[in-house]
């Protein structure tokens, strides 16, 4: 009987390793289901029959931040700073990228296997879907789709593309028909003879090739598509800052007006943004509501036309994210509207016992807040405007809160829809239960923004200048010291505020040579910053801000 001659190595010129092909329509398969589910996703939320996170990039993403233990959250602060979302999504790319291809090569062996693998990975979406606020079976529909289309892709490419070599046994039957079968195929795919079927390289890369693209088209669609919710943006652009009953300004004097120093009002667009949201929630005021709930003697709920009705105040403010490093910009100073937070809970009325005031999101965090601080004379906002205007959908839209004195990660929640009074005994906001400290009062700091370390500078007098915080202590002194000598005094800027920070400048006269220049900060109690040095967690960075110049 003749027998089938199969290549000991290699596989036809022009053609793809089998590995590699099926590396490649793994990556189609996953583009496409992907692609499917995005698109789907968007249009679902456009629609509005899609209450909460259908779209599985941004459902595991989310997901992903929530369990993401502090230390992974520090390194990623600490490397990409503000742009760590987007590092997340790079992430989830490749990640998909390395998934998909080995589903691919799995499904070149069998067919079975590549298929629960595609399978595997969707119901893990599918978790992280149905583990999101606000979700419902709905939120399933895209991603059910998009498996569906890929499982198609997939079993038709490899039932058409990935076929064994035959080898001929004693009993005169093809081992491969016998393998083939216990792998699922029919009968019609045992009769190809061939380690790769007949299928150019040229064809089959070209076939992946439009499969990612669509992918990639489906993802970009979905996002516009769901990114136009745009009743949210119709409302802000719609928005005017209602009448103000007590105003802040900024007294001459308070921004030194030196190049290089961080504006003392930073402006909506550059302010710095933190938060646990992968997605920016799109939320239109006409559905937004405030319910105040749990140690109160009556449940309230406040819309957003009543709140506008509230008589409204400015109030000038540093907020500060607890993962800014010695040194760092997660920091910024603005003046926000809104109504005090104390009103609300006076109307509420608070039960004996109470001690924390646990604020959620729509997006599910949360952050424990300490009563005093959201009853006492501080300015804590449910704040509506930032520096005049509509807040940004980044920070809050259309309702955030704003307490003077703590980090933000115990504070300062966007998006914000319910404060429960509680106690810290029985409530825990998001960070607590990830190694955070329950308490977060901003520490005394200071850093300098010019030079920057690293510069060379000319001899001669140079300003050394920055800014410095004591969040609702204020700040009466920054001393700077040049290399090991004496601390000098630096001269401040105008004092807003206690609730805000101070630019400060110190000319120094600079000689030839390398220098380190440190500084410190002095609140108003007359405490200096310590220079004990301490990461941000579990309760913020402290440390002296040091730096390098060189003198020419």
């Amino acid at each position: 009987m003749e027998t089938t001659q199969v290549r000991a190595q290699g596989t036809p010129s022009g053609r793809l390793e089998p590995a590699g092909l099926g590396a490649v329509v793994g990556l189609a398969t996953g583009a496409v289901t992907v692609g499917a589910a995005e698109l789907l996703a968007g249009l679902g939320q456009r629609a509005g029959w899609a209450s909460g996170t259908p779209s599985p990039i941004d459902a595991v993403g989310a997901a992903f931040i929530d369990r993401a233990p502090p230390w992974l959250k520090d390194f990623a602060v600490s490397t990409f700073g503000t742009n760590d979302k987007m590092a997340l999504y790079v992430g989830i790319t490749l990640v998909l990228v390395l998934l998909s291809c080995a589903m691919g090569v799995t499904a070149v062996r069998s067919r079975r296997a590549g298929v629960a693998v595609l399978l595997l990975l969707g119901t893990v979406a599918a978790a992280a879907v149905l583990s999101r606020p606000h979700a419902s079976s709905t939120d399933l529909v895209p991603l059910l789709i998009g498996v569906v289309a890929g499982w198609w892709l997939l079993t038709r490419w490899t039932g058409r593309f990935v076929q064994r070599p035959a080898r001929t046994g004693s009993s005169g039957s093809t081992v491969a028909s016998r393998e083939v079968a216990a792998q699922g195929r029919s009968p019609r795919e045992a009769r190809s003879v061939s380690s790769v079927s007949s299928v150019s390289r040229r064809v089959v890369l070209g076939s992946g090739l439009a499969a990612v693209a669509a992918g990639a088209v489906g993802v970009l669609v979905g996002r516009v598509v769901a990114g136009s919710v745009r009743a949210a943006s119709v409302a802000r652009d719609a928005f005017r800052v209602p009448p103000v009953a007590r105003r802040v300004t900024v007294p001459a004097g308070a921004d030194l007006g030196i190049r290089g120093v961080t504006p003392f009002i930073v402006p909506n667009a550059e302010f710095y943004r933190i938060d646990t949201a992968l997605v920016v929630p799109q939320v239109d005021p006409a559905t937004w509501s405030l319910r105040v709930t749990g140690m109160v003697e009556r449940e309230i709920t406040l819309d957003w036309a009543t709140l506008l009705s509230k008589p409204m105040q400015e109030a000038m403010v540093t907020l500060m994210c607890v993962s800014n490093e010695v040194g760092g910009t997660l920091n910024g100073n603005a003046v926000w509207t809104g109504w005090p937070v104390r009103e609300l809970l006076k109307e509420a009325g608070v039960r004996p016992g109470a001690d924390m005031v646990l604020s959620t999101s729509v997006d599910g965090f949360t952050a424990g807040t300490p009563l005093e601080a959201m009853t006492d004379d501080r300015s804590t906002l449910l704040v509506v405007a930032q520096n005049g205007e509509a807040l940004l959908p980044e920070h809050g839209f259309p309702v955030r809160l704003v307490v003077p004195g703590l980090y933000g990660y115990v504070s300062a929640t966007k998006w914000v829809s319910e404060l429960k009074v509680t106690t810290f005994a029985d409530d825990m906001g998001y960070w607590t239960p990830r190694g955070w400290s329950a308490l977060g009062p901003v520490k005394t700091q200071s850093r300098i923004d010019v030079p920057r370390d690293g510069d060379t500078v000319a001899a001669g007098t140079v300003a050394v200048a920055g800014v410095a915080w004591a969040q609702h202590r204020g700040i009466s002194g920054v001393q700077v010291r040049v290399d090991s000598g004496p601390w000098e005094q630096a001269r401040l800027g105008t004092d807003a505020t206690i609730d805000a920070w101070r630019q400060w400048v110190y000319e120094w006269p600079a000689t030839s040579g390398r220098h380190t220049l440190t500084i410190r900060a002095i609140d108003a109690d007359g405490r200096p910053e310590t220079d004990k040095v301490a990461p941000p967690a579990p309760d913020g960075a402290s440390g002296y801000h040091s730096i390098q110049v060189t003198v020419s």
